[in-house]
């Protein structure tokens, strides 16, 4: 088993009921079909940094040059180092072959996040701040979001990319 490659996944897409609001994003397909191919190893920045569940919301916050993510609804508090610390260390804690996170997260997002104003206009899309804090210090880990996986045939071709590396 232990042959196998260890691929990162968002906790909520295993059935973990780490969301903001308490709930999941179960996905059968990725329990059932990637689990054949790899070892899982749930994660959820925003529980391992500490925030609760449920919680407040967090957003992408466009402040001057940088992207924060701050807490709703009155964007007092800034979890961007806390989310980028986890990051780092967590790559450093695991030899990942991959990870799959949830498209849309203010954390795990990879180019479908909302980006806000200060003022709360939205104003684009980014990458989540863990997610993207992986992509630009270990851009050798394959990232996918969940909505990349929707058939058995894309398991099938993630796997084979692994295989390749």
């Amino acid at each position: 088993m232990s042959s196998l490659p260890l691929v990162g996944v968002s906790a909520c897409l295993l059935g973990q009921s780490v969301r903001y609001d308490g709930r999941d994003k179960y996905t059968a397909l990725i329990c059932d079909e990637l689990k054949q191919y790899c070892r899982l190893l749930a994660v959820c920045p925003e529980v391992e940094i500490g925030l609760g569940v449920p919680r407040a919301k967090i957003q992408l916050t466009q402040v001057g040059a940088s992207i924060k993510v701050l807490q709703m609804p009155e964007l007092r508090r800034d979890v961007s180092a806390d989310l980028k610390n986890f990051a780092i260390e967590f790559i450093k804690q695991h030899d990942l072959s991959a990870l799959v996170l949830q498209d849309k997260s203010p954390s795990c997002g990879v180019g479908s996040t909302k980006l806000y104003s200060p003022s709360g206009e939205e104003i684009g899309l980014s990458s989540g701040l863990f997610a993207a804090t992986i992509m630009e210090v270990f851009p050798d880990i394959q990232i996918v979001q969940a909505s990349q996986l929707q058939t058995s045939e894309d398991i099938v071709q993630f796997v084979k990319k692994l295989e390749t590396k």
